[in-house]
């Protein structure tokens, strides 16, 4: 297929515009490995909780969403909805923790909570197993959703598709590792609003098409089921005559797994209970406590109230238009749409905006992935004493280590769907040890290697022995793991009060840490906590409870909004509104008793 003048010229524009960005932070980004990293500290909320949204928009994000769309209606995102749980809990409970640390990665946390040569151990591990093993696994699935666009809009082979892919990467690896975060992150700015920009007015087109109808049309023509927001008792499908579903939704049982368990339990690249990977990396870029939090609040309205809409209903399109898609193929529809209802000029738009979505979430992977084998591998354990021109050197030789790594990985991934499921099933059970290691003191080194290695084991024998399938497979990993990490905690010694206190100084954790305190007390001098620590931690539950509805409600009043069911339009936006007036007050509770939770030590 051939693009326009037009659309050559909008995505050579785009790309210029990217690689002159690089250009300007190159200078910045070379002066410590804290410019390189995290943008000297510096950012605003509002670039650094676009550039979480932007990163969590992939080239294959619009795919997947169509696909679930397309194989269990709207109800089906639920596979990735439940997640807001776990993000707000992050937003409430520990952005101010993790700004507060002071640490370049997630994983120099580790050696400041636990002591010892299992925490040094499990640094080193981690900073392996993540940047580089599920870091080439994300930029393996990312990057083969990219293939498969350019396969279906261009005719292209696979292999041709790659190699095209693998240009594009390349071109990535140039602008990321000069500039840095700083450049990454306003890079995303651009791209996230060129991507949903893209994105809203392909669904508008395909929906008000002739042979969509619009939104009464499209209505008429899906079967009923397929617009519930929640699911339906059975997830059994039947095909009707026109090729359509009378049945779409799923199971009350996965429903109950996703709501349930998954979010607090699972650990999944960009939803990690507690946070961590890039959005502990923008959370650590920015200003200070409070942008933290705020970008992090603006990060979970964003990702789940703004952005998924369009990709809804481009999906509830597909199962009109192409009711003949096989199951392995249904995510190709909403390539499919593009190549089919878009004008010239539009092409070129929706094509800029997919490489926009592809490049932004492969330039923070690559330099998500890099902190890690530099900061928590190559300066703790191979060359303690490297000088900053030395440590931005190495950077980039290993974000071009990790592009060519990820090219061997994409050339032999068959399936993203089997990636995902293999990365929340196989974290299954991690979530509650990494939320708890903020909030008891008990939580060991061995605790967390233990929940890290279990999954793996339980998961398999879950499969390949017991023969069990999702939710139950999952249930069973995650009820072995929690037992196993919880037995291995008490079996083993505790982190030294000594080491434990100078974190307890430092991050001021609200919690379960009574005898860690009275230790301070005895021996750093008085402390004065009441019994306000305990009504902080009420207050902040409620933040995070109605966060939750006021983010769902926005949700789904959109979504009524979109498909004009006025009844929902007035019950969620009456939800919105209590809830939000909810937030307000217990924000201002929280920040309240906060002042005065904590007092400063002698």
């Amino acid at each position: 297929m051939t693009i326009s003048f037009l659309d050559w010229l909008i995505i050579i524009s785009f790309l210029i515009l990217s690689l002159g960005i690089g250009l300007l932070y190159t200078k910045q980004a070379s002066k410590s490995l804290s410019d390189y990293f995290l943008g000297g500290r510096n950012l605003p909320w509002w670039i650094a909780g676009t550039s979480m949204v932007a990163t969590t928009f992939a080239a294959d994000t619009p795919l997947a969403v169509t696909e679930l769309v397309a194989k269990n209606g709207i109800s089906g995102n639920w596979l990735w909805w439940n997640m807001l749980l776990g993000g707000m809990l992050t937003t409430f409970f520990f952005a101010r923790y993790w700004r507060r640390a002071g640490v370049v990665t997630e994983l120099e946390l580790i050696e400041l909570r636990y002591t010892g040569k299992p925490a040094a151990f499990l640094r080193g591990f981690r900073a392996v197993y993540l940047g580089l093993f599920i870091n080439a696994l994300v930029i393996g699935w990312v990057n083969i959703a990219m293939v498969s666009i350019l396969q279906v809009f261009f005719d292209l082979s696979f292999q041709t598709a790659l190699l095209y892919t693998v240009f594009i990467m390349v071109f990535v690896v140039i602008y990321s590792s000069l500039s840095g975060l700083m450049g990454v992150a306003i890079t995303d700015v651009i791209q996230f609003i060129l991507a949903m920009t893209g994105c809203i007015v392909l669904a508008i087109i395909v929906v008000n098409s002739d042979k969509i109808g619009g939104i009464e049309g499209l209505k008429q023509k899906l079967p009923s089921a397929s617009l519930n927001f929640f699911p339906t008792i059975t997830s059994n499908s039947v095909t009707n005559e026109n090729g359509l579903f009378n049945s779409l939704g799923i199971g009350l049982g996965s429903f109950l797994a996703f709501i349930g368990i998954q979010w607090w339990a699972s650990w999944y690249p960009g939803a990690e209970p507690g946070g961590g990977g890039y959005i502990v990396q923008r959370m650590l870029s920015t200003k200070n406590e409070r942008h933290s939090f705020i970008s992090s609040l603006f990060f979970q309205i964003a990702h789940y109230c703004i952005r998924p809409w369009p990709w809804i209903m481009v999906g509830l399109c597909t199962l009109v238009l192409y009711p003949e898609l096989g199951e392995a193929d249904k995510k190709l529809g909403f390539i499919m749409t593009m190549k089919e209802f878009l004008p010239s000029g539009l092409k070129g738009l929706l094509l800029a905006a997919f490489l926009a979505a592809y490049m932004s979430t492969i330039s923070t992977q690559l330099n998500w992935g890099a902190s890690y084998l530099v900061n928590d591998l190559y300066l703790r354990f191979i060359n303690k004493t490297s000088d900053s021109k030395k440590i931005i050197s190495v950077s980039r030789s290993i974000t071009v280590f990790l592009m060519l790594i990820s090219i061997v990985v994409t050339w032999n991934i068959n399936s993203i769907t089997d990636v995902w499921k293999f990365l929340i099933e196989c974290g299954a059970g991690l979530g509650l040890v990494l939320i708890l290691r903020w909030y008891w003191w008990r939580i060991n080194a061995w605790s967390e290697i233990t929940a890290l290695v279990v999954p793996f084991f339980a998961y398999f024998s879950g499969k390949y022995i017991l023969h069990l399938e999702f939710p139950e497979g999952y249930f069973f990993t995650v009820g072995i793991t929690t037992i196993a990490w919880i037995f291995a905690t008490y079996i083993s010694s505790p982190v030294k009060k000594e080491h434990l206190s100078a974190f307890y100084l430092k991050i001021k954790p609200h919690g379960f840490w009574e005898p860690v305190r009275k230790f301070v007390s005895e021996n750093y001098g008085s402390v004065s906590i009441t019994n306000q620590t305990k009504y902080t931690l009420v207050w902040m539950t409620g933040c995070w409870i109605t966060s939750v509805l006021f983010a769902y409600s926005i949700l789904f009043f959109t979504g009524k909004l979109i498909l004009h069911e006025w009844n929902g339009v007035w019950q969620w936006s009456v939800s919105g509104i209590v809830s939000g007036l909810l937030l307000y007050i217990f924000m201002k509770k929280a920040e309240e008793f906060k002042k005065d939770s904590f007092k400063d030590f002698c």
